[in-house]
C-alpha cells in the first residue's frame, strides 16, 4: 500500500540529495512498489514569509501519514525542520529520519554527516524523560539500502503511529 509522505529537510545544502530520494520511485514499476506518494511539490511554494511557509507546511502535513526527515549536515539546526517535526508529532504522524550525506551532490561530492535532529527534543513518556531519537528510528540511505527498503520504513512508521 502506498502512503502519503511529507519530506522534511534543509533546502539550500541538500536539495540535490533530497531529489534523489524523492525521485527514487521513478525507476520502480509503480508508486505502489515504491511505497510512497509525496505530498504536493514544495518547489511550487512561493516563499512569502514564515507564516505563509508554516501555512503551507500545515496543509501538506494534513494530507500525509508519515513525515520523513532527510538528514544532511545542517538539518538539525533548521528552524523549518524543527517546526515540521513538532507539527508532525502534534498531528500524530509517523516519523523517522534518513541520513543522506552519503549521496552525491551535483558535483559528485558527498557531505559530512549531520547531527540527528531528533536529539534536539526531550519529552516525558510514561514518567521517563526520552529523546525523540529513542522513539523514532533513523536509517542511512546508502548504508541501509534506502532504494529497496524505504517502503518498509514508511510502512513501519505509519503502523507505529496507528495509521
Amino acid at each position: 500500500m502506498s502512503r502519503r509522505v511529507f519530506f522534511s529537510f534543509e533546502y539550500d545544502r541538500d536539495i540535490w540529495r533530497v531529489s534523489q530520494v524523492r525521485n527514487s520511485w521513478v525507476t520502480k514499476l509503480d508508486r505502489e512498489t515504491a511505497g510512497f506518494v509525496e505530498a504536493d511539490a514544495w518547489e511550487r511554494l512561493n516563499w512569502k514569509g514564515e507564516k505563509a511557509v508554516q501555512k503551507w507546511i500545515n496543509r501538506e502535513l494534513e494530507r500525509t501519514c508519515v513525515t520523513v526527515v532527510l538528514i544532511g549536515y545542517k538539518t538539525s539546526s533548521s528552524e523549518l525542520v524543527d517546526y515540521e517535526i513538532k507539527q508532525s508529532r502534534l498531528l500524530g504522524k509517523g516519523l523517522f529520519g534518513v541520513y543522506i550525506h552519503n549521496l552525491k551532490d551535483k558535483d559528485g561530492k558527498t557531505d559530512l554527516k549531520g547531527n540527528n535532529p531528533f536529539e534536539n527534543y526531550c519529552i516525558e513518556e510514561k514518567g521517563e524523560m526520552k529523546y525523540l531519537s529513542q522513539i523514532y528510528p533513523t536509517y542511512d540511505w546508502v548504508d541501509n539500502d534506502g532504494y529497496n527498503n524505504f517502503a518498509d520504513w514508511v510502512e513501519r512508521a505509519a503502523k507505529k503511529a496507528g495509521r
